[in-house]
């Protein structure tokens, strides 16, 4: 996706999140999505504060909240952090085999979709981009394909 002025890049985007004192804060559909929208790395916003590229969700007829989804570089850096914490320690530190299991799991997820992202999961896991690619080789390889 290119950026343009309809399209800000997120940077450049002003803060619009909705705290934990915003009336909307308690509404149902929002204490709902909350954990998927934080598992994402993505923003609740209040609906007047919504872009064009922003989700905004109702409920029963009126807008109650909207999502400003991240950029896709930001979710894999938001994955490789939540991997992190799932493992209680940097993934650089991990064994061999577990690392071999990360970066299949960041394969089914869509990680070396995005522009770098073989060198991104190189850099957080503490091995070369060769490194990676192996491990996928022989993930392939182990599947038959």
């Amino acid at each position: 996706m290119t950026e343009s002025a309809d399209h800000p890049p997120a940077a450049a985007r002003p803060p619009a999140t909705v705290d934990s004192t915003s009336a909307t804060a308690d509404h149902p559909l929002v204490s709902a999505v909350k954990p998927l929208v934080d598992a994402m790395g993505a923003e609740l916003l209040l609906p007047e504060q919504a872009q064009q590229d922003d989700v905004v969700l109702a409920w029963e007829g009126r807008n109650v909240i909207a999502v400003r989804l991240p950029q896709l570089s930001d979710s894999l850096d938001h994955i490789l952090a939540a991997m992190e914490r799932r493992h209680g320690m940097p993934l650089a530190d991990l064994d061999r085999k577990v690392k071999q299991s990360v970066v299949r799991t960041l394969e089914a997820r869509g990680a070396f979709s995005v522009r770098h992202g073989v060198e991104t999961v190189a850099g957080a896991l503490g091995v070369s981009r060769f490194t990676v690619y192996n491990y996928l080789n022989r993930e392939h390889a182990a599947k038959g394909e």
